[in-house]
C-alpha cells in the first residue's frame, strides 16, 4: 500500500480466514445464524413488551440481554459477511470504522457481564426475600439497575478504547477477524504499558466482580432452597436460576477461552475463531434458553403462534 493510501487512514483487515471453496458455506451459515439471532431476540423483546402479564422485573431485565445480543451480533457478523468473498489481501477498513467496531465489540462484552449481574440480583431478591420482592424491585429500581449496567460498561470501554486512540500509528495491518482494542494499540510503535495495565485491570475488575457476585448470589440462593421445605418454591427457583446460570456459564466460558488462548501464540487461529464465537454463540442460545425454559414466556409464544396461524387460515 502506498503512502497516499496510508495517509487516508485505511487499514488492512484480515477478516474471516476461509478457503475459496468454503466461502459460500461459511456465508450461508453465518447469515442463517445472524437471522436467527435477530428474529429470536427481537421477537422475545416484542413479546415481553406486548404482553402486560410479562411486565415483571425478571423479564424486563432480560430485555437488556436480548438488546445487547442483537447489538453485539450486528457489530461483528455483517462486516464478516461483507468480506467473506473478498481476498484477504484486498480487505480494507477505515481507521474510524475500526475504532467504532472495537468500541462496540468491547461494549457488548462488558454489558453482557453487567446485565447478568443485575439479573442475578433480581433472582436473589425474588428467592431470598420473596415477601419484600414487590417493594424492592419497583419499576424505578428496574430502570435504575438497567441504566447502571449500561453506564458502567460504557464508562469502562470509553477509557479502554480512548487509551488506544490517543496513540500514534506506524502500522496498518490488523491480523484479526474484526477490530478490537488489542488490534488498535498494536498499530502503534509507542509504549503501550498504560494500555496493558488498564486492560489487565479492566479484565480483572469485570470478570472478578461478575464471577464473584454471581457465585455469592447462587450460594445464598442454594442455602435458602436447602433450608426451605416448600417443594413448589424450590422447583420454581431452580428453573429460573438454572436458566440464568446456563446463560452466564455460556458467556463466561466463551470469554475465558479467548483470554486463555491469548497466552498461546501458536494457537492464534483458534483464538480468532473463539473471538467470533463469543459474539455468535451466546446471542444465538440466550433467547432459546429463556424462551424454552421459562414456562410463562414459552406459553405466551406458543399462544401467539397459534393465534397467528388461526388468523392466517381464516383469511
Amino acid at each position: 500500500m502506498d503512502n497516499a493510501t496510508f495517509n487516508l487512514d485505511i487499514l488492512q483487515l484480515e477478516g474471516l480466514k476461509v478457503s475459496p471453496e468454503s466461502s459460500f458455506p461459511a456465508f450461508i451459515l453465518l447469515l442463517l445464524i445472524y437471522a436467527f439471532i435477530m428474529v429470536s431476540n427481537i421477537g422475545l423483546v416484542v413479546l415481553i413488551f406486548a404482553d402486560r402479564s410479562l411486565h415483571l422485573p425478571m423479564y424486563l431485565l432480560f430485555c437488556n440481554m436480548s438488546i445487547n445480543d442483537v447489538f453485539g451480533a450486528t457489530t461483528i457478523i455483517p462486516p464478516l459477511l461483507s468480506d467473506v468473498f473478498i481476498p484477504i489481501t484486498d480487505r480494507y477498513i477505515y481507521y474510524y470504522e475500526c475504532v467504532v467496531q472495537a468500541f462496540c465489540a468491547h461494549f457488548h462484552a462488558s454489558a453482557s457481564h453487567t446485565v447478568l449481574m443485575i439479573m442475578a440480583f433480581d433472582r436473589y431478591v425474588a428467592i431470598c426475600n420473596p415477601l419484600r420482592y414487590a417493594a424492592i424491585m419497583t419499576n424505578r429500581i428496574v430502570v435504575l439497575l438497567s441504566v447502571s449496567a449500561w453506564a458502567v460498561a460504557l464508562l469502562m470501554v470509553v477509557i479502554l478504547v480512548g487509551l488506544s486512540v490517543r496513540l500514534s500509528r506506524c502500522r496498518w495491518v490488523i491480523l484479526h477477524p474484526f477490530c478490537d482494542n488489542a488490534s488498535l494499540f498494536k498499530l502503534s510503535c509507542e509504549s503501550v504499558l498504560i494500555n496493558n495495565i488498564y486492560g489487565l485491570g479492566y479484565t480483572v475488575v469485570l470478570l472478578g466482580s461478575s464471577l464473584g457476585s454471581v457465585t455469592l448470589t447462587y450460594l445464598r440462593i442454594a442455602m435458602v432452597c436447602l433450608s426451605s421445605k416448600n417443594k413448589a418454591l424450590n422447583s420454581k427457583a431452580l428453573q429460573t436460576c438454572a436458566t440464568h446460570l446456563a446463560v452466564y456459564i455460556i458467556m463466561f466460558v466463551s470469554g475465558s477461552i479467548i483470554i486463555i488462548l491469548h497466552r498461546f501464540p501458536d494457537l492464534s487461529d483458534h483464538r480468532k475463531l473463539a473471538s467470533i464465537l463469543f459474539h455468535v454463540v451466546p446471542p444465538a442460545l440466550n433467547s432459546v434458553i429463556y424462551g424454552l425454559q421459562i414456562e410463562a414466556v414459552r406459553e405466551k409464544f406458543i399462544g401467539f403462534t397459534r393465534k397467528k396461524n388461526i388468523m392466517t387460515e381464516a383469511k
